[in-house]
């Protein structure tokens, strides 16, 4: 691992960062002395999308196209 003195590291730290992003990990010292360690972060995990989460929890009628229409004709065309 690359250790680099903590000057270098403030006249580079673009470079430097994106170094440790791509997985390059390094240690910046101070007079020789090493005082952090720079790693790339993870990223966060994602949720997982669950298919069929809803499932039985609800209960489509079987006269589903049949369901208000007496109401919903009565909307469009109003009462005959």
């Amino acid at each position: 691992m690359e250790t680099i003195n903590i000057h270098e590291a403030k006249t580079h730290l673009s470079r430097l960062v994106e170094k440790a992003a791509k997985g390059e990990p390094f240690i910046i010292a101070k007079a020789g002395k090493p005082m952090v360690k720079v790693v790339p972060l993870e990223e966060p995990a994602k949720p997982k999308v669950r298919l069929g989460m809803l499932d039985g929890m609800f209960r489509v009628p079987d006269n589903l196209k049949e369901f208000a229409r007496e109401e919903i004709e009565e909307m469009f065309y109003g009462k005959e």
